[in-house]
């Protein structure tokens, strides 16, 4: 399966396409499943200037019709795009310790969404793993190569692909793996790196997010 889970739109604020442009754009890549994740800030604020504001100015809850508006404009892009490709509705939530007004509220209702991804785990590796791997939770390889993040490669991914040893405390843990490139412009996109990495990993026995 050639999946990328991690892409964002004109929602995030920093991401410039419709849904539509790229779900096109995965399409014509040969993308098999795809996930929209836009940024918690902008579907659950719906505003812009959410991201640094004080908590005295942007108040630390959500929009409720902001998350549907959203999640409704997604479930229409699915429907139109089936015969073509899977699409899956995801949120990011963006979790900067500093800034405690973009983590989750807890009264946010985003049981409706297909999957959640979060940043900055920090523990011993395999007990880690492990407990995602019981509470279904996947471990996202991100591949990123583009201009919005001055083409830098993330260095666990790196590692990870040349690491055996981190390879089989995955593999282990029975954790599953997923594969997003972060895009934020169709015109940076670039397929066969998500390509790649999906069958790299298939290769290392590691089962993908959402494989049977």
């Amino acid at each position: 399966m050639i999946q990328d889970l991690h892409s964002h739109t004109y929602y995030s604020f920093c991401g410039k396409d419709s849904p539509e442009a790229i779900v096109e754009a995965a399409i014509d890549g040969g993308i098999e499943l795809f996930g929209i994740c836009d940024h918690n800030h902008g579907i659950g604020f719906g505003r812009k200037d959410a991201f640094k504001a004080p908590p005295e100015v942007i108040p630390n809850e959500y929009s409720p019709v902001s998350l549907r508006r959203y999640y409704d404009h997604i479930a229409l892009v699915k429907e139109k795009y089936a015969d073509r490709i899977r699409v899956l509705c995801g949120i990011e939530i963006t979790a900067h310790l500093n800034i405690p007004k973009i983590a989750l509220p807890a009264d946010a209702d985003v049981s409706f969404f297909d999957y959640c991804m979060i940043e900055n785990p920090d523990e011993d590796p395999y007990r880690y793993f492990r407990r995602m791997a019981e509470q279904n939770i996947f471990w996202e390889m991100n591949v990123s190569y583009d201009s919005i993040h001055k083409y830098r490669e993330h260095p666990y991914m790196l590692a990870f692909f040349q690491n055996p040893e981190q390879q089989a405390i995955v593999r282990e843990s029975g954790v599953r793996l997923s594969v997003g490139f972060d895009g934020h412009r169709v015109e940076d996109y670039l397929p066969t790196r998500i390509a790649d990495a999906c069958r790299r990993i298939s290769e290392m026995g590691i089962k993908l997010a959402f494989e049977d």
